[in-house]
């Protein structure tokens, strides 16, 4: 008989789909360590399956945009409009048809360690990825608002290939000829929106850490120039 850690072993090497099959070896097993470990890998297919589904959903748009013949479809998404420090970042992501990457979302969902996990696997699997910016002194010029467009227009370019049609969270871009789609709260309903996200996130986390090593006293690190509590405080103290 299989002790119970090897059974654990054997269902936590075993692939997602096969999973099913492999549980019902132990259905009749009365051990109630074997059947605590049993619910547990029932609940991570169940998982599986929700998120199966989310995806499926959440690629709704892209499908009808490639039936109707758009071959390279671009997710566009920005971060950093709220912030009191740092720049407006804007992503553009074509993923390849049909691309699901589980756990694929919103950023703000996500925790930071899934944020960077996701994040090199759509910069693995993307078929082109483009990074635009405008920084403190832009947007203080033109507002930020134009200076998030302005990033976006970058990260369009950024791109390498044109896209046939664009997928925006919430906006239409101005200055840009490609046909647009504003959708709102698109990252948490467009998947090309939602990898887009995550690229312009974890891309401006990673110079707001940048920043912290050179301002340390401003907490960069922790807040990312939001206006907390701890960074309206160093202001004070420090100035801007």
């Amino acid at each position: 008989m299989q002790s119970i850690n090897e059974i654990k072993e054997i269902l936590s090497r075993c692939s997602i789909d096969a999973l099913p099959a492999q549980l019902k070896q132990w259905e009749g097993d009365s051990r109630k360590g074997v059947q605590n470990v049993l619910t547990s890998f029932r609940k991570k297919y169940e998982r599986h399956l929700q998120e199966q589904a989310r995806l499926e959903e959440i690629l709704t748009y892209e499908r009808g945009c490639w039936a109707a013949g758009y071959a390279l479809v671009a997710g566009i998404d920005e971060v950093g409009r709220g912030p009191l420090a740092g720049p407006v970042v804007a992503a553009a992501g074509i993923l390849p048809q049909e691309c699901k990457i589980e756990g694929v979302n919103d950023s703000k969902k996500l925790s930071e360690k899934k944020r960077e996990l996701l994040y090199d696997e759509i910069y693995e699997k993307a078929v082109a990825i483009g990074i635009g910016m405008s920084s403190e002194e832009v947007i203080d010029e033109i507002n930020i608002l134009q200076a998030t467009y302005e990033a976006m227009r970058e990260a369009i370019k950024g791109l390498g290939v044109e896209p046939g049609l664009l997928l925006n969270d919430a906006v239409t871009i101005p200055g840009v000829q490609i046909p647009q789609i504003p959708i709102v709260k698109g990252d948490a309903k467009s998947v090309s929106i939602a990898a887009a996200s995550i690229l312009a996130k974890v891309t401006r986390d990673h110079m707001m850490m940048e920043y912290d090593e050179i301002y340390p006293e401003y907490g960069f690190g922790k807040h990312k120039g939001y206006g907390t509590k701890m960074h309206m405080q160093a202001i004070r103290e420090y100035g801007l």
